[in-house]
């Protein structure tokens, strides 16, 4: 059953938990400049996450482990300045935040002040729960993350779908209820099987956000390059393209060099 759409001229935190008592899905994108950002935000977006997978889509690295805090920052410093209607949320990077809740709150700290965004996003249940405590306590949002957590990549060995297992399933779960306690005011739940996520988005109160969790949760969240298919050697069961940019920029540019090689452009009337 469709739910009428509240309008909301700027998105916060408050507002992501008002639409999942509404029953609205609340939809997520990726962002990672200045010229993206205004776009997404400007068709009502509800939350731009700019995402350690810069790493990833920008950077060109294999994992999402290389990025430092300072280019999270200068991402992140980048899309905020473009928006006028979505929440932004700010991964932490990896080795930001692990090891000591002092320099988590340190690092959160940063992204608040130096980029403006409006909340951070960090990996992981109780092992990082006296990180997200101190953040927290500090008054900066914290979205959690649970499931396939990118940053641990090396831990898992793999980028399956997680908590297919019983032990696994259970733990999720607990993280789950156990962030929404601590104060979060969102999770994201990334590449878990549906029946699973549905289940945890049910039992908390705070909007569940999936990546590859099916259709049972509160919101979804894709990758802006991947869902503007700009990258065709990554193809996910949960990936759906929107639009085919990698062929369109592909004969752009190719048009482009040729008319600039035949001496065609610019012609008289784009010239001064």
């Amino acid at each position: 059953m469709s739910v009428a759409k509240k309008t909301y001229k700027r998105i916060t935190v408050k507002s992501l938990v008002d639409m999942k008592q509404r029953g609205e899905k609340i939809s997520m994108l990726t962002a990672y400049d200045f010229t993206t950002a205004k776009i997404v935000d400007s068709v009502g977006t509800d939350v731009i996450l700019v995402g350690d997978s810069a790493s990833n889509v920008m950077a060109g690295h294999e994992t999402t482990l290389p990025i430092t805090l300072d280019q999270m920052i200068y991402h992140a410093s980048s899309v905020v300045r473009a928006i006028k209607h979505s929440l932004v949320v700010v991964d932490l990077p990896f080795g930001s935040y692990q090891s000591d809740p002092k320099e988590a709150l340190r690092s959160a700290i940063r992204i608040m002040k130096e980029s403006g965004g409006h909340a951070v996003k960090l990996e992981g249940g109780d092992e990082v729960k006296d990180s997200i405590k101190r953040i927290l306590k500090a008054g900066i949002p914290v979205m959690g993350h649970l499931g396939l957590t990118p940053q641990s990549i090396y831990k898992f060995g793999t980028y399956s779908v997680r908590a297919k297992e019983e032990a696994e399933a259970e733990k999720l779960k607990t993280d789950a209820l156990m962030l929404e306690k601590l104060g979060c005011f969102a999770l994201v739940l990334e590449k878990v099987p549906a029946h699973l996520a549905e289940e945890v988005a049910k039992s908390i109160s705070i909007p569940v956000i999936g990546i590859g969790a099916g259709n049972g949760v509160d919101g979804q969240v894709l990758v802006i390059t991947d869902m503007l298919g700009m990258d065709k050697s990554f193809s996910p069961r949960f990936l759906r393209r929107y639009a085919d940019l990698h062929e369109i920029m592909s004969k752009a540019i190719e048009t482009y060099n040729g008319d600039v090689k035949s001496g065609d452009f610019p012609n008289e009337d784009e010239q001064y």
